[in-house]
């Protein structure tokens, strides 16, 4: 950093971060690693979920999770059972393309 600032604001970044892991040296650039832990989320799954929550807090789950869908506004998905931060854990078009693709499928054995 440069200007007035410059060495203050690095030295307050340094002080934040010291004890941070993977924190050592600040003179090189570092690289974001995703944890193989953390959990991924099947669009399925996720629908399944959502539906439940939103079913058990008396909405009526597909004009919710139309709304959502066609506004990306995530009010209209309940919090109950972590529901909101769940669904949005997925882009919409992942969500939509796992509607169409289940709707389509179930269609062709119909057929």
């Amino acid at each position: 950093m440069t200007g007035k600032y410059g060495k203050w604001a690095n030295s307050i970044v340094r002080s934040c971060l010291v004890g941070v892991r993977g924190v050592e040296n600040f003179d090189q650039t570092m690289k974001f690693k995703r944890t193989t832990d953390e959990e991924t989320y099947q669009a399925k799954d996720v629908f399944r979920i959502v539906y439940g929550a939103l079913k058990e807090k008396g909405y009526n789950p597909i004009n919710q999770i139309v709304g959502y869908l066609l506004s990306g506004d995530p009010a209209y998905i309940t919090s109950h059972r972590n529901a909101r931060v769940l669904i949005r854990k997925l882009e919409r078009d992942e969500l939509l393309e796992e509607l169409v693709g289940s709707y389509l499928s179930m269609l062709d054995k119909q057929v």
